[in-house]
């Protein structure tokens, strides 16, 4: 198995390169739209360039210059405003490293046929920004020419409301805000229609991570770590798949570690229990980013590659990345255990999502108990 990955520099307006990122997506992204909309009504035209006027005025006329350069049609201009795209469900890591060597490590957890592939330079605005692409306009991590830092991770609910898809608001971030206080901003003011932990970092040193939810209030920690939970673990079976609990507490011991380098922080996630080799299920880790908002450098890590980037020496390049499967699979007797079908995964529904049989228990805190207990178990 593998995945193509290229890096593309269109340091100006959207042109001829993001046309062409459109074209070689847009058949797989408009057939899950179209498959979801059979099932789940979702917003129409009309009210999604309302929302996008509403919530974030500013990226109207990159709007409209996307939709023109590829005569989108009414699904595909709905669905570059990036209000109410399907539930989908993906893994992540994220840790900040504070001190000399201050810097964004994140791994990025999904299954390979739904990840574009493609690093983007672009200046769509007044800002260079360097991103990971998804959704053709969203952003999963990036960093802006201002040393701002943006990377997401699934919050680990099944709830969903009214709101924008994460990667869309990220792109919004890299596109105007250029601080940690600016972010945040816009995580309070922008709705999220799923649970997403952002985490944010800028040349200062400054950082924060940033819980959001359909319909709650933004939540604002000074966490440097974020796995797929919030407070609580509201998905049990989730969390037991892609083992947020275990990967929150060893991200949260590493960290404690006395003089910890950027270098021994990157290798820990190529190393489980953060790096994930359950590609066909959906939770394999496609690659590893480090950002370091001081330098505007960002390195993107595979076990046996490496691409550096910068905004001085931005480089064009094509690369085939093999991934290695894990042999044995995890078992298949709950319909929970593996919740990564792809994008038109049939055991999620909008606003009202199965529940198990038996009577749900009450989400756990996660405690410094709680993780004692975790981690007693992982090591017995």
């Amino acid at each position: 198995m593998q995945i193509n990955f290229k890096t593309i520099s269109e340091p100006g307006l959207p042109g001829s390169k993001w046309q062409n990122l459109f074209f070689t997506h847009w058949e797989a992204y408009e057939k899950w739209l179209i498959e979801n909309e059979k099932d789940v009504p979702t917003a129409d035209l009309e009210t999604s360039q309302l929302a996008l006027k509403t919530y974030m005025p500013e990226l109207w006329p990159t709007y409209e210059r996307l939709c023109h350069l590829v005569d989108a049609n009414a699904l595909g201009a709905k669905f570059l405003t990036g209000y109410q795209p399907p539930f989908y469900v993906s893994g992540c890591s994220n840790a900040i490293l504070e001190g000399d060597d201050f810097q964004l490590v994140r791994n990025y957890d999904h299954h390979p046929d739904l990840f574009e592939g493609v690093q983007l330079l672009t200046r769509w605005n007044q800002k260079k920004v360097i991103a990971t692409s998804d959704c053709l306009i969203g952003v999963l991590d990036g960093i802006n020419e201002d040393g701002l830092v943006v990377s997401l991770t699934f919050g680990g609910r099944k709830i969903t409301g009214q709101g924008f898809g994460i990667p869309f608001i990220l792109r919004y971030i890299l596109e105007f805000c250029s601080n940690v206080d600016e972010a945040v901003e816009a995580l309070i003011r922008i709705p999220s229609h799923m649970a997403y932990n952002v985490s944010v970092a800028d040349e200062s040193g400054s950082y924060k991570t940033i819980r959001v939810a359909p319909g709650e209030k933004a939540v604002i920690t000074n966490s440097a770590y974020t796995t797929n939970h919030q407070k609580k673990v509201d998905w049990p079976e989730n969390a037991r798949f892609n083992k947020t609990v275990e990967r929150s507490l060893f991200l949260s011991h590493l960290l404690e570690e006395d003089g910890l380098s950027s270098e021994e922080l990157v290798s820990a996630f190529l190393r489980k229990p953060l790096y994930n080799d359950l590609f066909k299920e959906g939770f394999g880790t496609l690659f590893t980013a480090s950002y370091y908002p001081k330098s505007g450098r960002v390195e993107l890590h595979w076990p046996n590659k490496k691409i550096s980037q910068s905004f001085d020496d931005f480089q064009e390049r094509e690369e085939n990345i093999q991934l290695l499967q894990r042999r044995k699979r995890r078992p298949k007797n709950n319909q929970f255990a593996m919740p990564y079908k792809g994008h038109t995964a049939k055991i999620i529904t909008y606003s009202t999502p199965l529940l198990d049989k038996a009577t749900p228990k009450k989400p756990k805190e996660i405690t410094k108990e709680f993780l004692k207990e975790v981690w007693s178990d992982i090591k017995s």
